[in-house]
């Protein structure tokens, strides 16, 4: 179930474009199974995610004293906390196709804010919500414990790079068991607003992803990326 929280902030603009960088495998799987994959939020390379900073975790450790269960709890709570990251940008973003897609026959989706929110499909089962990543000083700065979403919207200032958007699904009072991830269903025409093939594929890729694409009964407008385009000089 999609599910508002006033305690959780998105762009004020719901056309804020947001993006997802990704490999041709990902992005057939997405459109063959119609739906998203989430990561488990403690499979994540950040080592952080899904923990709380400096100040929050004193707080929590009195807390604690009384009630020793209770850090456990939240340890555990990270293997049942999915996650989709989208990076808000206006524009494509030359950094994250050096990140995210491993060789030149990656794609980035194009979408928004209010679309993403759109193509959600209703669970019944576990708890959804879409949330702006905060970024802060983990040794300073505090994080509010008393939605336990919060601690999966907040990340380290080294991270600010990202300007991330997260699907977040919760499944602790399913009977649903995580192991690299979850599978949401997904509105695949709501989701996808346009597709942007890797600025370094050459032509035939493109022509493929095309074909593909109409195999498959979409229609999506697919433009190579421009970030590699002849120099005017």
């Amino acid at each position: 179930m999609y599910l508002n929280n006033k305690n959780i902030k998105l762009p004020e603009d719901p056309d804020t474009v947001v993006w997802k960088y990704l490999d041709l495998s990902k992005f057939l799987d997405l459109l063959l199974s119609h739906k998203l994959f989430m990561s488990r939020s403690d499979k994540f390379e950040d080592q952080y995610e899904g923990t709380f900073s400096e100040p929050t975790y004193e707080e929590i450790k009195k807390i604690a004293v009384n009630n020793p269960e209770f850090i456990q709890y939240y340890k555990s709570h990270r293997e049942n906390v999915a996650i989709s990251s989208w990076h808000i940008n206006e524009y494509e973003s030359f950094a994250m196709w050096q990140i995210f897609t491993q060789n030149s026959e990656g794609l980035a989706i194009q979408s928004t804010v209010e679309r993403l929110k759109k193509a959600l499909i209703p669970e019944n089962k576990f708890d959804q919500y879409i949330g702006e990543v905060n970024y802060i000083d983990y040794k300073k700065e505090y994080i509010p414990f008393d939605d336990m979403f919060f601690p999966f919207l907040f990340k380290r200032k080294s991270f600010q790079y990202e300007r991330e958007v997260r699907i977040i699904s919760d499944v602790t009072q399913s009977n649903i068991k995580l192991n690299d991830g979850l599978k949401i269903n997904v509105d695949i025409n709501q989701l996808i607003e346009k597709i942007y093939i890797h600025p370094k594929s050459e032509n035939w890729y493109k022509n493929l992803v095309i074909e593909l694409v109409s195999k498959l009964g979409f229609d999506f407008t697919i433009e190579k990326s421009d970030l590699e385009s002849d120099i005017l000089i």
